[in-house]
């Protein structure tokens, strides 16, 4: 092992029975406490890496050396108990469950034959002041905020005994406020000698944070360098291949007729609580509307009424004037309703099918592309290609099936879909989730050019940095309500906007009611 390396991967090969090579002998060294930042497109290996390391998969070749020793990880158990945790993208929380129980949950501490509740939320408190984690010990999952779990998943591998930590994406759904004090706790640990992989799209926050970056492409390490001597532009090519447009070029919107009109809106659980509470907005042709908020504050409960996918208990809801609140999907297309889902693989494609039958879905049934008995097979295939090839989808052919697809590609079917389907709006909901530079680009250019060609767009997102750029104006989501407004998305602030999605700040009514128009 080299000096001063916790950590060193050599040589890892991974091929998966269909054929797909995701590592190809990939070295890849992290030193102790460091915070060592892993990029790459979709699709460029750093998962399969990362699962690899973690016992969730086992390499066809390759050597794993650990505190200078050479390890054989075959099970997550094997690598918590050498000292390796991971803190996944999507958290692995049990939402009944209290903070204390989800922490100590296979580790619990008895009195006698019985859980013991009281030391389990002595040894909470104690890991949580050393490393500057401040969790309720006694607060259901539930009813914490994001930030919050991510403390939880974090302490939950600390109380294993982690001393090299691998985070995903672990700022994905965090406000401004909440990543400044995740980065915080992040400095204590590495200052107490924790080691850290740290997995990222966001390029600002990986110069903010790491020491050095791992960058890989195609399966491959393309490069290693120390954070300090390369921009956030050299990290973009390295990881695509060519230069890549990290600001949106927007062009002035020209705003004309209301599409989407949405008047007091209600929705409410079984117990009575307001998931939306008289939500009133309006979305016009050629404009962006982008609502912020931190994830749980009734924007996916909205998307949901706004697609058919659920039933709201009161307001109403219309598209170019026609009354269609709690329209069957079907319906709501047929009025000109895109989406793009926030899950692309529960909502967005059908994984086992192929790519031509994903982006045919929505239209296989017109007179263009069936028959009176059979279908128009070469003008599937041909309208099919077309959209392979204008939307830049990397595959073997439309007939790969998209389970074979890296996310950033699946991505692209559901865009091009939704965008090719002529539609009148567009609601785009976390479009650029997990995907990478290249693809956020594309995806990003592709809903500035729809929208500019005269089609309303309402943008839902978690990333302040996609929403700030994109959005014409923007509105700010809390407890199920409107809490702030912008005419002009340019007038606020990334800090600014993290108070009102925490709930710390709310406009006046006068202010609120100029954006919602």
């Amino acid at each position: 092992m080299s000096m001063g390396s916790l950590l060193e991967m050599k040589g890892i090969t991974k091929v998966y029975p269909n054929g797909v090579l995701a590592n190809d002998g990939v070295d890849f060294s992290v030193r102790k406490g460091e915070i060592h930042a892993l990029v790459g497109e979709n699709g460029a290996g750093k998962t399969t890496l990362m699962r690899v390391l973690f016992g969730l998969e086992t390499p066809d070749e390759g050597e794993i050396y650990y505190k200078g020793s050479q390890l054989q990880i075959s099970s997550p158990l094997q690598a918590i108990r050498s000292g390796i945790g991971m803190v996944h993208q999507h958290f692995m929380l049990a939402p009944s469950l209290t903070v204390t129980e989800n922490i100590v949950l296979g580790v619990e501490p008895r009195k006698g034959l019985r859980f013991d509740w009281d030391q389990a939320v002595s040894k909470v408190k104690e890991l949580a002041e050393r490393y500057n984690l401040h969790v309720d010990p006694r607060a259901q999952i539930r009813d914490i905020p994001i930030g919050m779990r991510q403390k939880v998943e974090i302490l939950k591998a600390l109380l294993r005994g982690a001393e090299l930590l691998v985070l995903d994406e672990p700022t994905a759904v965090l406000t401004p406020q909440e990543t400044e004090e995740l980065f915080a706790s992040l400095m204590e640990l590495k200052k107490q000698g924790h080691t850290m992989v740290f997995i990222s799209h966001k390029l600002g926050e990986v110069k903010q944070i790491t020491d050095r970056i791992s960058v890989m492409r195609g399966g491959r390490m393309v490069g290693v360098r120390n954070t300090a001597e390369v921009s956030e532009a050299d990290i973009s090519r390295l990881m695509v291949g060519r230069d890549v447009l990290l600001r949106v070029n927007k062009p002035p919107a020209k705003p004309g007729k209301k599409v989407l009109e949405v008047e007091s809106l209600s929705l409410f659980t079984p117990e009575g609580k307001a998931l939306l509470d008289g939500v009133s907005f309006s979305v016009r042709e050629g404009e962006i509307l982008g609502i912020a908020g931190v994830e749980g504050n009734g924007q996916s409960e909205l998307v949901e009424i706004l697609t058919g996918l659920r039933q709201a208990h009161g307001g109403s809801l219309r598209i170019e004037g026609q009354l269609c609140t709690n329209a069957a999907p079907g319906q709501l297309r047929r009025l000109g309703v895109s989406h793009i889902p926030e899950d692309r693989m529960l909502h967005g494609v059908a994984v086992d099918a192929a790519i031509q039958e994903n982006l045919m879905a929505d239209r296989i049934s017109k007179p263009d592309y069936s028959g009176k008995v059979f279908l128009r097979t070469k003008d599937i295939e041909s309208t099919a290609k077309s959209l392979v090839q204008e939307f830049n989808i990397v595959a073997r052919s439309p007939r790969t099936p998209v389970k074979m697809l890296s996310g950033g590609n699946i991505q692209k079917v559901v865009v091009a879909r939704e965008f090719s389907s002529n539609p009148k709006l567009v609601i785009a909901n976390q479009p650029t989730r997990g995907v990478d530079v290249g693809a956020i680009e594309f995806i990003h250019r592709k809903l500035v050019e729809i929208c500019r060609s005269g089609v309303a767009v309402l943008l839902i997102s978690a990333d302040l940095n996609e929403v700030m750029s994109l959005s014409d104006r923007l509105l700010v989501f809390y407890g199920g309500r409107v809490v702030a407004g912008f005419s002009n998305a340019d007038a606020v602030s990334e800090e600014e906007l993290g108070l009102y999605m925490l709930g710390i700040k709310a406009q006046e009514s006068a202010q609120l009611k100029e954006a919602l128009a």
